[in-house]
């Protein structure tokens, strides 16, 4: 009895652990495929960070002053998939995370940290930006190049 408890027990975790091997903090998909399926089921763009997380200079900066902020992740919410392919020279990440990331890196020809792309969930380029001042709220009207405003309600 105990050890069907246990073995029910490590099949959950195991279940939900797969469930979320897709996903890193903040609500950042780490999965291409995963990316695009919630795009076209919730009918929005995916912003895709290309980033060096824990070396990039830039990186960090953007993440701390937009990326990481409820401003900006309370308008991800309902306007975009965010997509994390990170570079990590420290970070631990599986092989299939590592190779999905350098082929979408070669794919989209990224040469600098942080490029992030909006894409359509196809994974067709929108636009390409990177680090830019302003914070949140000047980053979301920055974005809005991209996102058409029927999606996205004009930030002033």
């Amino acid at each position: 009895m105990v050890s069907m408890r246990l073995s029910a027990g490590l099949a959950m975790l195991l279940v939900v652990g797969g469930a979320l091997q897709g996903f890193a903090e903040g609500g950042w998909i780490t999965d291409f495929e995963a990316a695009k399926a919630a795009a076209a089921k919730r009918k929005v763009p995916i912003i895709a960070n290309f980033s060096g997380s824990d070396w990039c200079g830039w990186c960090i900066k953007l993440d701390r002053e937009v990326f990481a902020k409820a401003d900006f992740l309370a308008y991800a919410k309902d306007h975009a998939v965010l997509l994390h392919l990170d570079f990590p020279s420290r970070k631990k990440q599986s092989e299939a995370i590592r190779n999905q990331n350098k082929a979408l890196a070669a794919k989209y020809g990224i040469r600098g940290y942080p490029t992030i792309i909006i894409l359509d969930s196809a994974g067709k380029e929108l636009g390409r930006t990177g680090y830019k001042k302003g914070g949140p709220k000047g980053y979301i009207k920055h974005l809005q190049k991209w996102i058409p405003e029927k999606q996205a309600p004009v930030v002033k």
